[in-house]
């Protein structure tokens, strides 16, 4: 039973309407097909997960169309890769909508498949796991930014997340765990390893064994949160750094892992350029880096690391499932600009750091993410650092973090509870 509203499903209505051919992207068991069958109930359904059909598409895809004619939705488009060029000559010749409904899930190989043959023929929509906001059913559809405007608006939509948040970080985005909830957490965590990331990945990868393979995904997870250091899981995994970032940006384009890039201007010339890493499903990170429970997790030494990297992953979330982009809008800074702190009563020197910037309409919005119940202004210390950039605005600064009401700490900054994303 379908029960669980997705945010997006009116961003693939309003596209399906006014596009011939529409593409759900997204990571295997995110929910694109249950989302199309939810929304399209009379369109004819396949999948190239079955080998028949596949192998009749591949081998004569006229008698394929003629045996499943349009409307159609084609599950796991990506696995045949000569569908593009015959879906391209039935686009050029029809000045219909809603005629193909495609989902897939290796996002390299289709858009490769989209450039090549559909581009501009075909809207493309990225469905994610599930967001706070859709497990607790708030009504509230506005991507994160922290301007007035924002705050006053979603003051009036607020849900308790910080009862079951270490639960829900845990657990992870997958729709089929909160549609089953007897669905035991190793066991589907397990199968998708062994599923999908092993056979669909690593067929990408081409680890040459499936330990390499494992430890690759291991190793990756182990480092969410941090500056991408590619010599280090090198020398960890055995493998040259050339190899890692192919797999990284394979595992990247997978929607396994985002790669976060780094805030760069002529005014900061002491910016570092490396990008960061994030995991895009805390749960499936939990697993890879054995957190079994959600009380080890809360109180282990990646705690801090991994709600950063849910925080980043909601963010993200309240962005894609308003149908907008954000690759070019969301950024983190950390820089040579050294700043005088104290640590265990000494003062030390520590590097200048953001964790996110969001660049909306000429303004930067600085965003600190903090797992305390205790903010403080001097929390956000480097953010003046964006004052020196030409052409640009320093907007509403914001601390994020588990204090349990809003509260601002100066005029240009603000803590927001976790509710608040």
């Amino acid at each position: 039973m379908y029960s669980i509203k997705r945010h997006i499903a009116d961003v693939v209505e309003r596209r399906a309407k006014n596009s011939k051919a529409i593409l759900l992207t997204g990571p295997r068991q995110v929910g694109k097909s249950t989302l199309f069958r939810h929304l399209f109930r009379q369109v004819n359904q396949v999948t190239f997960d079955d080998d028949l059909l596949l192998a009749q598409a591949e081998e004569d895809m006229n008698l394929f169309l003629l045996n499943n004619p349009c409307p159609l939705m084609i599950d796991e488009v990506q696995k045949c890769p000569s569908v593009f060029g015959k879906l391209k000559m039935v686009l050029d010749n029809t000045d219909s909508y809603g005629n193909f409904y495609l989902t897939g899930s290796q996002k390299l190989q289709l858009m490769e498949g989209i450039s090549e043959s559909l581009a501009g023929r075909v809207s493309v929509v990225e469905l994610e796991g599930l967001s706070l906001r859709e497990i607790y059913d708030v009504p509230f559809t506005k991507h994160f930014v922290p301007t007035q405007e924002y705050i006053n608006e979603r003051d009036g939509a607020i849900r308790n997340y910080r009862s079951n948040l270490w639960e829900t970080i845990h657990h992870g985005s997958y729709p089929e765990l909160y549609a089953n909830p007897g669905r035991e957490w190793v066991d589907f965590y397990q199968s998708y390893v062994k599923t999908y990331l092993e056979r669909d990945v690593n067929q990408l990868i081409k680890a040459k064994n499936h330990l390499t393979f494992v430890k690759f995904l291991t190793c990756v997870a182990a480092r969410t949160g941090q500056v991408i250091n590619y010599a280090g899981i090198s020398s960890e995994i055995g493998v040259s750094e050339i190899t890692v970032k192919e797999w990284i940006s394979i595992l990247e384009k997978s929607g396994i892992i985002y790669i976060l890039k780094p805030y760069t201007s002529s005014a900061l010339n002491r910016a570092i350029r490396t990008p960061k890493l994030y995991f895009r499903d805390t749960g499936l990170c939990c697993y890879l880096t054995r957190w079994l429970t959600p009380d080890t997790l809360k109180n282990g030494a990646m705690a801090g690391a991994m709600f950063e990297t849910f925080v980043i992953n909601e963010i993200l979330k309240s962005y894609s499932n308003e149908g907008l982009e954000y690759d070019f809008n969301v950024f983190y800074y950390n820089g040579k600009d050294r700043k005088k702190k104290r640590e265990n009563g000494k003062e030390v020197e520590v590097d200048g750091e953001i964790d996110l910037i969001l660049q909306e309409n000429g303004v930067l919005y600085p965003i600190e993410i903090k797992m305390s119940a205790s903010p403080k202004a001097d929390m956000a210390s480097e953010f003046d650092v964006l004052d020196g950039v030409p052409d640009k605005k320093r907007g509403m600064g914001a601390i994020i973090c588990l204090y349990d009401k809003k509260i601002y700490l100066r005029e240009n900054l603000v803590a927001l509870p976790i509710e608040y994303i």
